[in-house]
């Protein structure tokens, strides 16, 4: 049985370890905040979160209970406190992480909504549904298996996104994007520093644009798309394994028309290549 506790508890054992498992509510949130060190998410089945952190003995844990929210926050004496965290929550709940200065993320298995924010440190979410929302000012970002409305971005590193389902909007400054598996009729991906590949759905209807400055376009486009593509590059080529019925082509900028043209995809490179490829010919060129 769980024990019964106070809507705020002050957790620290003296050789820098907490272990506690506290009762929550169906729809509460978890939420995490003021912390220096690596978060670590993994679910259960039970109405419970199980808290274990790594700390100085000088570290306080502070875990409140009332509300909509579960918030878990450290403090030590002159302020935030570098601790290492291991959670067990439930699959349900959603999670809010705020991390400080060389926090790391981790999140598995959740089926509910993820929000995340880092200043130097990776993320990588395995899981999510609803709204999914990623942001590292420095680090790489990793999303697989997620459901929902996707926003990801990152100033200074690479993003890869996978098996994910949804709207979707990527943004690097340096470091290249890659998206493999997607199932989307609205995505948008930018870097200004890096190269993207995308491999994934080409809806009827649907709207995709990918543009980097200094970087090459890999698009894997499956047979029997309909798309009306057009293309802008300013000191780069375009490249495809599959004749292209171009049309009103100038000197930086070309259109064409696939099937009946359905969805709209621009292409978009100052100064890179951009490569259009069936999707097993993506495979192979990634394998070699």
């Amino acid at each position: 049985m769980l024990p019964v506790l106070a809507a705020v508890l002050h957790l620290a054992l003296s050789q820098g370890e907490t272990d506690t498992t506290v009762a929550v509510r169906q729809g509460q949130r978890l939420d995490f905040s003021n912390f220096g060190g690596s978060v670590v998410v993994k679910t259960w089945r039970q109405n419970a979160i199980r808290i274990r952190a790594n700390h100085s003995s000088r570290a306080r844990i502070q875990v409140s209970t009332d509300g909509p929210r579960v918030s878990i926050e450290a403090r030590g004496r002159h302020g935030r406190a570098l601790v290492d965290y291991d959670i067990l929550a439930p699959t349900w709940m959603a999670v809010s992480v705020q991390g400080s200065p060389e926090s790391e993320v981790t999140i598995e298995g959740t089926e509910a909504e993820v929000s995340v924010e880092t200043v130097e440190g990776a993320i990588r979410v395995v899981g999510g549904r609803g709204n999914i929302s990623l942001h590292s000012v420095e680090g790489d970002v990793t999303l697989e298996g997620a459901q929902g409305h996707i926003e990801v971005n990152t100033v200074d590193g690479s993003i890869r996104l996978k098996n994910c389902t949804g709207d979707i909007r990527a943004e690097t400054v340096d470091g290249d994007v890659m998206l493999e598996e997607i199932e989307s009729a609205d995505v948008s991906v930018g870097s200004v520093d890096g190269g993207i590949s995308y491999a994934g759905t080409l809806k009827d209807g649907g709207r995709y644009r990918f543009q980097t400055h200094d970087g090459d376009l890999d698009i894997a486009v499956p047979e029997r798309t309909n798309a009306t593509v057009s293309v802008a590059t300013f000191d780069g080529i375009l490249d495809a394994s599959f004749p292209l019925p171009l049309k009103g082509k100038t000197k930086h900028r070309s259109s064409f028309t696939l099937g009946s043209g359905s969805a709209r995809i621009e292409l978009e490179s100052f100064d890179g290549t951009i490569r259009l490829r069936r999707p097993n010919e993506m495979t192979q060129r990634k394998e070699e």
